[in-house]
């Protein structure tokens, strides 16, 4: 079934591409209703797509600031209290200090809006460095090549929904030659450690027991290797299929409560020995009611990557996209990958 294409801004079904101004589409979502925001908006004065209403071509990086400020708060509307917002920006360098800094220094834009964000309410979670391993050359002779992009992970709450047992990543180290017993020594915490510095406690005593880390693998970290994306069509700027893929895993759960809409989850069991696995869906409410699939929303669709990753992983979706154009080949793009899917 090919995907809905809509200019009228009324009430969106889930899995439908809405046409037009992301802050005016996004006024029609049910307040409370998408489980996470995956989007990778236009960044300033790097892309033109065409568009008169577009986004990124503002005056100075400020302007940029203050338009997608305002997108954020209809997207802080639209998350459940579990939910959490996926922002992948990249930055440029000034080429007139009316842009917001002397030429030729970085506008630091992705860090100006994550500091907007904060002020506005926002909880930042995590600054994730997109390592690219083959970054777009540069004929430039007075500065390293930039090779990564952001991505921020923000939430309204200080407890959300985030599923780090499913991008566990395998052990590279091997288990301990020898292993103490638990609780044979007390951790204590080091006295060069400062007020704010992690601690290591828990993998001690994991280590204590013999296991190299968690038994269903590390923490990824905050460093993603994947690399760019081909161009989809007129559209020059899609993020991996990969990356988005490993944010909705982490992000928006496989299933949710229709009555309350909190996440249902995966508990995880210890088995004998080392092993470990993760239990089927279980409802984190006391509603009784059916389960439906997470909703993951993207303010800025262009080639439909959100789109295609979340169908991947059984998840919904609703997209909105200014140019009509892509939308219209990211309808094409969901219609092939379900095509390569059913034939799989």
């Amino acid at each position: 079934m090919t995907p809905t294409l809509t200019a009228l801004p009324a009430p969106p079904d889930r899995n439908t591409i809405l046409i037009g101004d992301a802050a005016s589409h996004l006024a029609t979502v049910e307040e409370a209703s998408v489980d996470m925001a995956l989007t990778s908006p236009p960044y300033f004065r790097l892309r033109d797509y065409g568009h008169h209403a577009q986004l990124g071509l503002e005056a100075d990086v400020d302007e940029w600031v203050a338009a997608l400020l305002a997108v954020a708060r209809h997207i802080a509307r639209t998350l459940v209290p579990t939910g959490t917002l996926w922002l992948n920006l990249g930055d440029t360098y000034a080429t007139h200090p009316s842009q917001g800094a002397r030429v030729k220094s970085l506008l630091l834009a992705p860090e100006r809006l994550a500091l907007a964000l904060t002020g506005d309410g926002w909880i930042l979670r995590n600054k994730i460095v997109w390592a690219k391993p083959n970054p777009v050359p540069t004929s430039v002779r007075d500065r390293l090549t930039c090779s990564y992009e952001l991505v921020f992970i923000l939430s309204r709450q200080p407890r959300y929904h985030f599923d780090l047992d499913a991008i566990r990543q395998p052990h590279r180290s091997h288990p301990p030659l020898s292993h103490q017993r638990p609780g044979r020594q007390r951790a204590t915490r080091e006295a060069w450690r400062g007020p704010n510095a992690a601690t290591h406690h828990g993998l001690d005593a994991l280590k204590a027991r013999g296991y190299v880390g968690h038994p269903l693998g590390k923490n990824p970290g905050d460093v993603w290797h994947f690399a760019p994306s081909r161009g989809h069509d007129r559209h020059h700027a899609a993020f991996p299929l990969a990356l988005a893929q490993r944010a909705i895993e982490a992000g928006c759960p496989e299933a949710r409560c229709q009555a309350c809409r909190r996440p249902w989850t995966r508990p995880v069991i210890r088995q004998l020995g080392h092993r470990a696995i993760r239990q089927s869906l279980r409802p984190t409410c006391q509603c009784h009611a059916p389960p439906e699939p997470g909703l993951v929303l993207d303010p800025f669709l262009g080639s439909g990557t959100t789109a295609v990753a979340a169908e991947r992983l059984r998840r919904d979706w609703l997209g909105v996209e200014l140019n009509p154009d892509f939308a219209a080949a990211a309808a094409q793009r969901l219609q092939q990958s379900r095509d390569e899917g059913a034939a799989a």
